[in-house]
């Protein structure tokens, strides 16, 4: 365990730093936000209305444009074979990437929303459903991310790759955010169950995910 959780505080710490990669997931996720606002225009009842669809879009934009770094520069570097015959389970090392990277990538876009929501008009009633769902939905990005990376692992420059698989997985999870955001912005009785799919598709992953990451990272490193 305590391995696990060095991998996990390395991972984050690499993040973090220059050229890590978390800070240009966020500018990446902002500029995505204003090029949206500025397409749709200065409509504020529009801009309102498009504020979830928006964040939820950018912020999944942003969370697959990192995910070839989750596994590639360990495997680059040969610290993904230590740590295949370190004798943790592989599984377990994957959910602890997963994690790093949720942490690293995603809940910085999850702390920057509330400002961007600002950009968009978005209501003060409307903010903590939205949170909510992103809290609650984004772990399966990181989670089917990781994934994906694993299966790409032994191809360089593959991140349109990448995009390419995770791009059918992580649609639910913009359709159920959305929907859960909205939902709760209107007081409606579907935000609980949205909220719910949301929950069932992270835990889904958790469930799944790191067993098929252990599976595709032994497979590209034999």
């Amino acid at each position: 365990m305590k391995r696990l959780m060095a991998i996990f505080e390395r991972d984050v710490t690499l993040a973090f730093r220059t050229g890590g990669g978390a800070l240009n997931s966020v500018a990446f996720f902002a500029l995505t936000v204003v090029i949206f606002a500025l397409a749709i225009g200065p409509d504020r009842a529009r801009l309102s209305e498009s504020a979830a669809p928006i964040l939820w879009t950018a912020a999944t934009l942003a969370a697959m444009l990192s995910f070839d770094r989750i596994l590639q520069a360990d495997f680059e570097d040969g610290s993904l074979d230590a740590l295949i015959e370190s004798g943790d389970l592989l599984s377990l090392v994957a959910l602890a990437k997963a994690s790093a990277h949720w942490v690293s990538t995603l809940l910085p876009l999850i702390l920057a929303t509330p400002v961007l929501g600002l950009l968009l008009g978005l209501p003060a009633h409307a903010y903590f459903p939205l949170m909510a769902s992103m809290v609650i939905g984004t772990p399966a990005l990181s989670l089917f991310g990781a994934l994906a990376s694993a299966l790409a692992l032994s191809l360089r420059r593959a991140s349109m790759l990448i995009t390419i698989l995770t791009a059918p997985l992580l649609t639910p999870a913009i359709i159920f955010g959305v929907a859960a955001a909205n939902a709760g912005a209107r007081g409606d009785a579907l935000f609980g169950p949205a909220l719910m799919l949301l929950a069932a598709m992270t835990l889904f992953g958790v469930l799944v995910t790191p067993a098929a990451t252990a599976a595709a990272i032994r497979f590209n490193t034999d």
